[in-house]
């Protein structure tokens, strides 16, 4: 018998146990790869522009946009619309 799909599926809280074990490690070693070029590298290899309204992370290899992160009204917000994956190595944390 098949499995109902609506019977697995959980409400986006139960995200918020396993992603915050994202964002407490050094995101400078994450490997980003780059949704347009494919090009994978850490983070801290990727070109970092600054002086926009908000931190705007472009890759190495095709200068396209692989992450924007940024904070206004009380409000973070991070956009990766231009990273296909970041990769973090948990076994140097």
């Amino acid at each position: 018998m098949d499995e109902d799909p609506q019977e697995r599926r959980l409400d986006g809280n139960a995200a918020a146990g396993p992603l915050a074990e994202l964002f407490t490690v050094d995101l400078a070693a994450a490997v980003a790869t780059c949704a347009g070029c494919g090009s994978a590298a850490p983070l801290a290899a990727h070109l970092l522009y600054a002086d926009a309204p908000a931190l705007v992370v472009r890759c190495p290899s095709c200068s396209g946009v692989v992450l924007r992160f940024g904070s206004a009204d009380g409000r973070l917000r991070l956009d990766l619309t231009g990273a296909r994956l970041i990769t973090v190595d948990l076994t140097d944390a």
